[in-house]
């Protein structure tokens, strides 16, 4: 199963189509931390991670996660051992929260992007997270909530997704 991003308002699963929105300067071949472009390519997907607190466990494949007040995921080209990797928040690190005040990250999938052989800088939290207007992401990909969840009835954990 491979989801398909066609161009920057269309993710596409079999003959679903669904209205999303990508990076705010588009799709780059040669991502860089903070450019807010989103990267092209065929990427592997992590683990849904879902605010319990709020949502209840949807109906997936995918092994679910819940999001606690201390997760972030590190963005901090400082540490490269931690770099686009989920973390136990700490000052000194930087790093995005995931529970957040707003509902983007309610329901969220890693895209496994700079994740193997991470190189510090080269780009991290590239998700699958949840939009309310269809706004330009910092480089993630973000549908609405029901396409979301019809998303994750119809993906497996070895779906990937291809970015093109």
């Amino acid at each position: 199963m491979t989801i398909f991003i066609k161009n920057k308002h269309t993710l596409q699963i079999d003959e679903f189509k669904f209205k999303c929105c990508i990076g705010k300067k588009g799709l780059t071949k040669n991502k860089k931390e903070g450019d807010k472009k989103t990267p092209k390519g065929t990427f592997e997907i992590e683990n849904l991670y879902f605010r319990k607190d709020r949502k209840k466990k949807p109906f997936t494949k995918l092994k679910c996660i819940e999001i606690k007040k201390e997760m972030g995921w590190c963005d901090d080209t400082r540490f490269s051992t931690k770099y686009n990797k989920l973390i136990k928040i700490k000052d000194n690190i930087k790093h995005e929260k995931l529970k957040r005040e707003d509902s983007k990250y309610d329901f969220f999938i890693p895209i496994k992007y700079n994740f193997k052989k991470t190189i510090a800088g080269k780009g991290s939290c590239i998700f699958i997270h949840l939009t309310n207007n269809y706004k330009p992401t910092a480089g993630c990909i973000a549908l609405k909530e029901k396409d979301f969840l019809i998303m994750l009835k119809l993906i497996k954990k070895n779906s990937k997704i291809k970015i093109f």
